[in-house]
C-alpha cells in the first residue's frame, strides 16, 4: 500500500469516500470543495491509500490554519477530513495517512497538528487518541433562524 497526494484521476472514488464520511454535504457541495483542493495551493492538501492493486482505501485532507481551538502556536496542520474504508480501519492505514499530514505540516513550519470529530463519532476518538492526539475539549454548537 502507498499514501500519495490525490490526482484528478482519483475524483471519483475520492467523491465516492467524501460521500461516505459527509453523507449529508450534496454532491456539488464535495465537488466544490475537492476542486479548492487542486486550486488552492500550498496550504491545502489531500492525500489518498492506495493498495497496490490501485484500488483507494482510505483519504485524508489536511490544511494550515492561522489558529486551532486549544493550540498553544499559530500556523496549525489541520486535518480537515479523515476516512479509512471500514474493512481496513485498525490495519495501519489511518496512522499513515495522519504520518503523511504531519510530516507536511512540519514542512510547513507547523509545530502542532490539529483536529476535530463529530460528539458522538467514538471510532474517530479513538482513532486520534492512538495516534497521539489528546483530547482538549468538547464542544457543542448551535443555531436559530431568524
Amino acid at each position: 500500500m502507498i499514501v500519495r497526494p490525490v490526482e484528478k484521476a482519483d475524483w471519483q472514488e475520492w467523491l465516492r469516500m467524501r460521500c461516505l464520511l459527509w453523507p449529508s454535504a450534496s454532491l456539488a457541495e464535495h465537488e466544490d470543495e475537492m476542486s479548492g483542493y487542486f486550486m488552492r495551493g500550498e496550504g491545502f492538501l489531500s492525500w489518498v491509500a492506495e493498495k497496490s492493486d490501485k484500488r483507494l482505501i482510505g483519504f485524508l485532507e489536511a490544511s494550515l490554519r492561522q489558529y486551532a481551538e486549544d493550540c498553544d502556536t499559530r500556523n496549525v496542520g489541520y486535518i480537515e477530513g479523515w476516512y479509512v474504508e471500514p474493512d481496513f480501519r485498525r490495519t495501519g492505514v489511518g496512522s499513515m495517512l495522519v504520518q503523511h499530514a504531519e510530516q507536511w505540516a512540519r514542512s510547513q513550519g507547523c509545530k502542532e497538528m490539529a483536529s476535530d470529530c463529530e460528539l458522538g463519532n467514538e471510532v474517530s476518538l479513538k482513532a486520534h487518541l492512538s495516534l497521539g492526539f489528546e483530547e482538549t475539549s468538547r464542544l457543542i454548537h448551535f443555531r436559530k433562524k431568524l
